[in-house]
């Protein structure tokens, strides 16, 4: 099961590659990772996803937890949450730019870019909702695909704030 854990880290050199080493240690795949700093910059909030067991995603929390760098951390697929991706698509020529549109405009998409050469779209939305679009946009040439990974947010008035 897909599992959205959100931390929140000291902002200092190697904050990163311990809890990524800790997933690496435990043998456990991290399909997508997002930092940002936040407020004045001295913590970032570091999103990741996995895959995994309810009790193996347990052991991972307890783990993080463990860190000296961490100040809080939070599993969002535990209850109601807001999970959002953003993504660039790039592709080739395109003949009939209104489809593209209709096509996009779900996921707040927008045309960054339309020339003789190339189109470059921007889209966000959910994993799956990208997914499907990647798909329905397999007719066109596809040349190239950037995705942020996911980001979130409870929906209660949990927060994961000092």
């Amino acid at each position: 099961m897909k599992r959205v854990l959100a931390m929140l880290v000291e902002n200092k050199p190697g904050a990163l590659a311990r809890v990524v080493g800790l997933f690496h240690q435990r043998g456990y795949n991290i399909e997508s990772l997002n930092v940002a700093p936040v407020d004045d910059g001295s913590y970032s909030r570091l999103t990741v996803s996995t895959r995994g067991t309810e009790s193996a995603v347990e052991q991972i929390m307890k783990q993080i937890n463990k860190l000296i760098d961490i100040i809080k951390v939070a599993d969002l697929t535990e209850g109601e949450h807001h999970e959002l991706e953003l993504a660039l698509i790039k592709l080739g020529k395109i003949k009939d730019l209104k489809s593209i549109k209709k096509k996009i405009k779900p996921l707040n998409g927008k045309v960054i870019k339309n020339d003789s050469s190339s189109c470059v779209l921007s889209v966000t939305g959910t994993s799956i909702d990208i997914n499907n679009l990647i798909k329905s946009l397999k007719r066109n040439k596809i040349i190239e695909t950037v995705r942020s990974g996911s980001i979130g947010l409870h929906e209660s008035n949990k927060t994961l704030t000092i």
